[in-house]
């Protein structure tokens, strides 16, 4: 009989970067194993619209609530991380003691599985992916502390966050590891690039940036730039955002009082956005910080030149250094604008060896390199127990 991995990470924006590495990671244990069987846990119903996949399980947990959470902003965001903890608590409880899983890997809402290892015993060995950039307020810290014990392994997606994890000293530094992230399966990327129909302001060849319409992702240092930007050295360009979020009226507001309605376009969430990557020139990621920045990888397997942010933490790994694209000091406009022109005056062998420079790079973020390792990880880490 396999043994059974589940996969726990509730989530209120479909559109987080996590969702996809939790999907992913389910997927290439269930192709890949003879020895393990991925679940993903279905805490809240945030996996109930999820197109069916025939290597991907999910166990149903509690009540669908998730249309009905309160979306955006800090106190909405605490009032229903409330609900989904209150909503899953003693049902995950239930959960783990019916089935008894070998291991429960840890994505999102950590509070949850890491109380209940804490005031109850299970045989279940938990496995904690740090996702994104967390802020360690005290609370957290504590928790993560007081669970050191219940822990087996320690994911973090780049060098950069593991050195920060053992500076903290707050897990054992035996224990933390990096573990890619699945973000692409080549066969699935090929299929989708070659598909034709796009949103009908798209013209190709031009730039392309994709996230959600948050703060984080910096659009607005991007929307600034092209203002500053003489016409005529960006006029064969325009800019197309692919994304949702809470700062949509405010970034349509932006390009409507910088008159750049025809060249910059907002174009909303896309199923597909392989076909976009594959037919931009240039792919910009402005992030204040990243973890390590799934676009990124997304961009370099489409062939598309990318220019960065040089943010925490990830970007700089996956472009090492400026060799696989170019890098602007943090939230910097001037160093963005500088990176702009330096592109459009790149020689065209250094701009194909940047590109074939990230692309041997990202291979590490395929299903298959991360099945694994991560397997591996496990393995090794029962075996120092």
């Amino acid at each position: 009989m396999k043994k059974k991995i589940l996969y726990w990470g509730p989530f209120t924006d479909r559109g987080i970067g996590t969702k996809k590495a939790i999907l992913n990671s389910a997927h290439s244990v269930n192709k890949y194993s003879n020895k393990y069987e991925a679940i993903i846990i279905d805490a809240i119903g945030e996996w109930s619209n999820q197109s069916q996949n025939k290597f991907v399980k999910y166990f149903k947990l509690g009540p669908n609530i998730y249309n009905n959470l309160p979306r955006y902003g800090f106190v909405k965001s605490r009032i229903a991380f409330l609900q989904i903890f209150f909503a899953s608590f003693f049902k995950l409880k239930h959960l783990i003691n019916l089935e008894k899983p070998e291991y429960l890997m840890i994505h999102l809402i950590s509070s949850v599985p890491l109380l209940l290892f804490v005031f109850f015993s299970f045989k279940t060995k938990l496995l904690f992916r740090v996702s994104g950039k967390p802020n360690l307020n005290f609370f957290r810290a504590f928790l993560w502390k007081l669970s050191n014990k219940n822990i087996q392994n320690v994911f973090c997606n780049t060098h950069e966050q593991k050195k920060e994890l053992i500076e903290k000293g707050i897990f054992s530094a035996n224990k933390i590891h990096v573990l890619y992230d699945p973000v692409f399966s080549l066969n699935n990327i090929l299929n989708e690039r070659n598909k034709k129909n796009f949103d009908q302001k798209f013209s190709k060849h031009n730039i392309l940036l994709v996230g959600r319409l948050t703060k984080q992702k910096n659009f607005d240092l991007v929307i600034k730039a092209f203002n500053d930007i003489k016409d005529d050295e960006l006029q064969d360009f325009k800019v197309f955002i692919i994304g949702e979020g809470e700062q949509k009226n405010y970034l349509n507001k932006l390009i409507n009082n910088y008159k750049l309605e025809k060249k910059i376009f907002l174009l909303g969430s896309k199923e597909n956005v392989n076909k976009y990557y594959f037919n931009s020139k240039i792919f910009i990621m402005s992030s204040l910080w990243e973890d390590p920045g799934f676009v990124l990888i997304e961009a370099a397997i489409n062939n598309c030149f990318i220019i960065s942010s040089d943010c925490k933490s990830g970007p700089n790994e996956i472009l090492e250094n400026g060799k696989g694209g170019l890098l602007f000091i943090n939230n910097d406009i001037e160093s963005l604008k500088k990176k702009i022109r330096e592109y459009l005056n790149l020689k065209d062998k250094d701009m194909k060896q940047m590109k074939i420079n990230v692309k041997k790079n990202i291979k590490k973020y395929s299903l298959i390199r991360h099945y694994k390792l991560l397997t591996k990880l496990i393995y090794d880490q029962e075996n120092l127990i």
